[in-house]
């Protein structure tokens, strides 16, 4: 039996360049701190503990503390905030989530309603909306278009988050177009999610199993799950080794491996070492 790892499998530009922040700083002499986690998955997540950086859920007085902004970004507001409580900031936003911000204002300024193609609970979702002075509409399905509302937009600007299924949001966009006069679309899917995204429409049929790996947290690892899945019935998500069952590879010539955006290298090559041994 034949492994194919796809060559976009793994950290992205924006994840790696965080976490390389964040353990740059935790060398410092601040006392650092994030909202929330650095990126959606539980292998960094432990790493990142064991640097001494602490997950707050909110912010308090920041004297001789550091608050490092995460991957997916945060909101203007918080950000004010955490300046006026003394917090010193680094940045980690990836540079293709702050094209998104900065798309969504320069927008807003011309008069445009900002809309979002994207998962409304997403923290890389609220960040965007929290660089905009008035509400945004964020559409996260074709079923799920605000129809009543929309009527009323005479013109509109739409971003997408940046790990979205592009199919999708192109499709949304399409539907958009028949109740809004103007519509200005911004295909911000950055370029990883993109060739993860092209492998993953190809590599399900050319091979008999796919195992996509990644937190359950993960909002890429699903969509990459979801589109191997309609491609190939034995399309199985795992966290880790742990997950993998050997019945899954009766009689599979070929199997192909991916992993999403947030997933390290080591929990891909122990899954590979693992299906190795069993098979």
């Amino acid at each position: 039996m034949k492994i194919n790892l796809a060559k976009s499998a793994g950290f992205c530009f924006g994840v790696r360049r965080a976490i390389n922040i964040a353990l740059k700083a935790a060398s410092s002499r601040y006392k650092i701190y994030m909202l929330g986690d650095i990126v959606h998955n539980e292998d960094v997540i432990k790493l990142i503990e064991k640097t001494g950086i602490k997950k707050i859920n909110r912010l308090s007085n920041g004297k001789n503390k550091t608050l490092l902004i995460r991957a997916h970004g945060t909101s203007r507001k918080a950000i004010d905030k955490a300046f006026a409580l003394g917090y010193k900031i680094i940045d980690a936003t990836c540079p293709m989530v702050k094209d998104i911000h900065r798309i969504a204002q320069e927008m807003e300024t011309k008069g445009y309603q900002i809309m979002i193609i994207g998962d409304k609970k997403h923290n890389e979702v609220h960040g965007i909306i929290g660089q905009l002075k008035r509400k945004a509409v964020v559409v996260n399905s074709l079923k799920h278009i605000p129809v009543k509302a929309i009527k009323k937009i005479k013109k509109a600007a739409v971003v997408v988050q940046s790990t979205q299924n592009l199919e999708k949001a192109i499709k949304i966009v399409d539907a958009l177009k028949l109740y809004i006069p103007e519509l200005k679309f911004f295909n911000t899917v950055c370029n990883p999610t993109r060739l993860k995204q092209e492998e993953i429409k190809r590599m399900p049929q050319e091979n008999d199993v796919m195992i996509i790996i990644g937190s359950k947290t993960s909002a890429n690892t699903r969509r990459l799950y979801e589109i191997a899945k309609s491609l190939n019935r034995r399309s199985y998500w795992v966290q880790s080794k742990n997950d993998i069952k050997l019945k899954w590879f009766k009689t599979a010539e070929g199997v192909g491996v991916t992993a999403g955006a947030s997933t390290p290298d080591s929990t891909t090559e122990q899954v590979i070492e693992y299906i190795k041994e069993i098979i």
